[in-house]
């Protein structure tokens, strides 16, 4: 015998269409999940990289400069290194405001492993400069893993 009750049919349909709407709304917060975080992570980039450049350039914070090193930065410049960085833009003063800044915001992955790349153009009164920085974000925090700096055009 068939059971062809058209109640039942329409029952387990209903239920069908809910495991359904149940799996399309979680792939959707997945998604915006992902594209938000990515979202923050770029603007918490850019804003960490222009506070590195304005706190080396501008306010010559060593504390910043050295609680803000990654391990292989770290390793690369010595804290007599570091110092010597920060002496070296005091020397020069406080570059022209606003500083032109080139901002790069890249993802290893589609949404992970960010990492940064910025380049300062700095205008002196006595010469010009560019900064570069890279920074990333392994574990907790953003943290900077290169700066090298040299006369800019016409310095």
């Amino acid at each position: 015998m068939k059971n062809s009750n058209p109640k039942l049919r329409s029952k387990k349909s209903g239920e069908g269409l809910v495991v359904v709407i149940i799996l399309l709304l979680i792939i959707g917060a997945g998604a915006w999940y992902l594209f938000h975080n990515k979202w923050t992570m770029d603007q918490e980039a850019r804003a960490f990289g222009r506070e590195m450049i304005q706190r080396v350039t501008v306010n010559h914070d060593l504390a910043f400069f050295q609680n803000n090193l990654g391990p292989q930065a770290r390793m690369e410049n010595a804290p007599s290194q570091q110092e010597t960085i920060i002496a070296k833009f005091k020397e020069l003063g406080v570059p022209q405001q606003p500083i032109k800044i080139e901002e790069n915001v890249t993802f290893e992955s589609k949404f992970f492993s960010p990492r940064a790349y910025f380049t300062a153009h700095l205008f002196y009164p006595t010469q010009t400069m560019t900064l570069q920085i890279a920074i990333s974000h392994p574990v907790g925090k953003w943290q900077l893993d290169n700066l090298s700096f040299g006369s800019g055009p016409g310095g």
